[in-house]
């Protein structure tokens, strides 16, 4: 009898060395494909702090896959009091501060958390991807990834991995020296079955508020432009433009040509001001202005071309805003990417 029982002993130890060995040789990839499938098809209400520029601030994510629709709520629970709720791509940002609340349309995969890092073919030629250590956090078994850049025009990422669930428990996004530009830490993460559809009301009352719509969609540039095609003469290496939409931002009137440019993983987008009588009275002016900014972890670049305003946009280093907005042309050329080093 005593001998059975070392017998299921030595099985039981066997089978959970087999299982341990299975989780610690998956792929340092796999375990960002699954952290990206949990963040979109797991229900879940956490609250975590996101640090970014000297600012710490506590906020709530409530999301919910339900019948293939998407509802999602980001509340902000110190100071501001904002809130953000989508409800399939209609998002309305409920600004208690403004009295204002805007509702807009947005990409069905753009979660009100953040990007996080994919990984694909184009991706592994610019980024060394790494799993660092298995670790505890928070009473959790957790897989430490990072994803470091090869050169000097994208951010990296640490990123700490839930071994069960597969949501990142902890997120850094670090410069080219590894230090860190904005962190998302959970405090406490509850995975639900269901998930009730109170949890997507807002709490701040809208007595008295202004509600703005952006109704208008992103949609291809009208015939009359199409002799003159804004693009980028050279490119960062191993970006090139994703997708290319003309629309009419929040607060403006006048449309502007919208470029998105990506590597697989990090992007950036460009706003150029399309003809108007305004633009074709400054064209001749030859006077360069340039602005420069960071806006929390994302970098903002400014100039005028052609009595245009190219704005540049993206949560990339400064140095990639700049070295697209600056080759913008509109002779229309196929952007080219430099080589790779």
């Amino acid at each position: 009898m005593q001998r059975v029982r070392s017998r299921e002993r030595f099985g039981w130890l066997a089978l959970a060395m087999v299982v341990a060995t299975a989780v610690a040789a998956e792929e340092p990839t796999q375990w960002l494909e699954r952290m990206n499938q949990a963040l979109t098809t797991r229900n879940y209400d956490g609250t975590f702090s996101h640090w970014h520029g000297g600012k710490v601030e506590m906020l709530r994510i409530i999301h919910r896959v339900q019948d293939g629709a998407v509802a999602e709520r980001l509340v902000s629970l110190d100071g501001s009091g904002r809130e953000f709720i989508r409800s399939g791509l209609d998002v309305a940002c409920y600004l208690p501060d403004k009295k204002t609340v805007l509702v807009e349309r947005r990409p069905a995969d753009e979660s009100l958390l953040g990007g996080f890092p994919a990984v694909n073919q184009q991706t592994a030629s610019f980024y060394d991807i790494r799993e660092v250590e298995r670790t505890r956090l928070n009473r959790r078994d957790t897989h430490l990834i990072t994803v470091t850049p090869k050169d000097e025009f994208r951010y990296g990422y640490r990123l700490w991995i839930d071994e069960s669930t597969g949501m990142p428990l902890k997120t850094q996004l670090c410069d080219g020296r590894g230090r860190v530009i904005e962190q998302i830490v959970f405090a406490s993460l509850t995975l639900s079955s269901r998930i009730p559809d109170s949890a997507f009301k807002p709490e701040v009352s809208t007595e008295g508020f202004q509600w703005l719509r952006n109704e208008s969609a992103p949609s291809k540039e009208p015939p009359e432009n199409a002799s003159l095609v804004w693009n980028a003469l050279k490119l960062p290496p191993g970006f090139k433009m994703a997708a290319r939409s003309a629309q009419v931002l929040p607060g403006s009137t006048d449309p502007v040509s919208h470029l998105v440019f990506s590597d697989g993983l990090a992007s950036v987008s460009v706003f150029v001001e399309m003809e108007t009588k305004k633009t074709r009275e400054s064209a001749d002016e030859q006077t360069v202005t340039e602005e420069s900014a960071r806006l929390g972890s994302s970098s903002v670049y400014s100039t005028m071309m052609g009595g245009r305003k190219v704005t540049a946009v993206g949560e990339v280093p400064p140095a990639t805003v700049r070295s697209i907005a600056s080759s913008f042309s509109s002779q229309g050329p196929t952007p080219v990417s430099s080589p790779h080093h």
